[in-house]
């Protein structure tokens, strides 16, 4: 698995100043993809446990608020079980800071079931679609995509938005 970049306070990316990460290589390649150069899984640095330990560092600033994972497709089969150890980590040193997380797949559809959602606090799901591009929307581009309160949902097993 790889990663494309890490960024030490991000403002765009959830709520608050964040950690983000970038994992590396997407299959979707969604029409006009904020993100081009993470869809070619070859690319980034390798992604290991010196990674996890740096994002954890950068998260103990205690201006950090929380931590967002993109992509790229962090749910992709090749990416998942990097991207759940990276959240499992976070969320055992941190669990009073947000992880907010993006992904093209869809949560009842295709993640219910992944261990990764035991950590995620907000997936923002659904494919980016041009056509359906709003500027005025908070944390996704498309009017398609869901801003979802996780841990909610799992309780009420129905999709819960933030």
């Amino acid at each position: 698995m790889r990663y494309n970049k890490i960024r030490k306070m991000d403002i765009a990316d959830g709520p608050g100043v964040r950690v983000s990460i970038f994992m590396q290589g997407c299959m979707f390649n969604c029409k006009k993809c904020f993100n081009p150069e993470t869809h070619d899984f070859n690319g980034g640095k390798e992604f290991n446990e010196d990674t996890i330990d740096r994002v954890l560092e950068l998260c103990g600033n205690e201006n950090i608020r929380g931590l967002s994972i993109l992509g790229g497709e962090p749910m992709h089969p090749k990416n998942i079980e990097g991207t759940t150890k990276l959240a499992k980590a976070f969320k055992e040193k941190f669990p009073n800071k947000d992880l907010w997380t993006w992904t093209g797949f869809s949560f009842d559809k295709d993640l219910k079931d992944k261990e990764v959602l035991k950590y995620i606090d907000v997936l923002v799901d659904g494919q980016y679609v041009d056509e359906l591009r709003n500027p005025t929307l908070k944390y996704s581009g498309s009017t398609n995509q869901r801003v979802i309160n996780v841990q909610e949902s799992l309780k009420e097993n129905k999709v819960i938005l933030k």
